[in-house]
């Protein structure tokens, strides 16, 4: 990811995500955390930003645009970052809303797995939803 693509970035929150981050917090991950940009040609498609530290490592958004969704580069953008993350993290982990079966299942398919529910997590227009977390780990891949 570089600055320039912020915007884009935000952009595409807006369209993906009930309670999307604002262009502040992407600016704010881009000075703290790692973050990926999805590109093609000259447009930015998704984007990830996840922590490494001590080990572990947590995946803080990750979303494909709107219009961009549904071929297959979720599931490229998730690789790439666990690809990134397993050279030096023994565990990932993530929440997804108990209601977003699609990224379950990409993230089931990329081998991560539900460990536990926070119970209403989200807040959403049709009520609490739960969040449920899943983890990888690393230690025990073959």
């Amino acid at each position: 990811m570089v600055e320039g693509d912020l915007d884009a970035i935000a952009e595409i929150e807006q369209q993906v995500t009930p309670h999307p981050w604002n262009r502040k917090q992407f600016e704010d991950s881009f000075l703290k955390h790692h973050c990926l940009s999805m590109v093609l040609g000259d447009q930015v498609v998704g984007y990830a930003v996840f922590t490494l530290v001590a080990g572990e490592s947590e995946i803080l958004n990750i979303a494909i645009g709107s219009r961009w969704q549904g071929r297959g580069l979720g599931s490229q953008l998730l690789n790439a970052v666990i690809e990134r993350i397993s050279r030096e993290a023994e565990h990932l982990f993530l929440e997804v809303r108990a209601d977003n079966y699609p990224a379950q299942t990409l993230y089931q398919n990329a081998g991560l797995v539900e460990i536990c529910v926070r119970r209403n997590y989200y807040r959403t227009a049709d009520g609490p939803k739960d969040a449920i977390i899943m983890a990888i780990d690393f230690c025990f891949r073959p």
